[in-house]
């Protein structure tokens, strides 16, 4: 079951990534890519997005071999963050019905702490386009824009970094 907005949430919880979660988190992305990204990529870019995660064995040894956060509310997941190496955030998708109302940013927030208290002095993600505000108002600058290559599809998204201790940039 993917959650979908209801009126009245708790903020969200956190735990571990667990293969029992491997089928939902599946699914988060598929609706998150094919709902939340239409207004930055084109129909063919977004088939091909989704089917990068056709490979579930592949997803999962991705989820396990990092550090994987699953944000939760009223105990299903909602979201999650994937931490590649120490420094890299390399996956997050939000459940569209939840979209905008604190799980990405509870994900992000919890992945800085972890990592600044690991010693690392900065995170860099490469943002997908609909990412990009959620990274720029948590204080990450841009650093280069890029294509990858999915299919016969390109798709753009911007490196940005994060020097861990700062504070975001003022919204204006």
């Amino acid at each position: 079951m993917i959650l979908s907005a209801t009126p009245k949430w708790s903020a969200p919880a956190l735990r571990p990534y667990l293969p029992k979660d491997l089928a939902i988190l599946l699914r988060i992305v598929r609706a998150s890519i094919e709902q939340l990204a239409s207004e930055d990529y084109s129909e063919n870019q977004i088939k091909a997005w989704i089917e990068a995660f056709d490979d579930e064995p592949a997803f999962a040894k991705r989820l396990e071999s990092g550090l994987t956060l699953v944000a939760t509310l009223e105990g299903l997941p909602a979201g999650f963050i994937a931490l590649k190496g120490k420094d890299q955030i390399d996956l997050l998708f939000v459940a569209p019905g939840v979209a905008r109302r604190g799980v990405a940013t509870t994900l992000v927030d919890a992945i800085e702490k972890l990592a600044q208290a690991r010693g690392v002095s900065a995170l860099h993600v490469e943002a997908s386009d609909c990412a990009v505000p959620l990274f720029s108002v948590r204080g990450y600058e841009p650093q280069r824009r890029s294509s990858v290559s999915l299919g016969d599809e390109w798709l753009a998204n911007t490196s940005m970094t994060k020097t861990l201790g700062a504070s975001p940039a003022p919204l204006h």
